[in-house]
């Protein structure tokens, strides 16, 4: 799996939130889906550019 997110990034996000290490995980498989997902409504269209509406 690739690193799909930036870990500082997350943390600068939630702020004050502490982030437990294995949330990290987590959120890159999610984004790793909702990537996916946008590539198959992007070729289900005869497209080979996903835009925003893919997601």
């Amino acid at each position: 799996m690739a690193d799909l997110i930036v870990k500082a990034a997350v943390k600068e996000e939630l702020d004050d939130m502490n982030v437990a290490s294995d949330f990290y995980d987590a959120l890159d498989e999610e984004v790793e889906d909702l990537l996916a997902d946008a590539a198959r409504r992007a070729e289900e269209n005869d497209r080979k550019t996903v835009q925003p509406r893919d997601l």
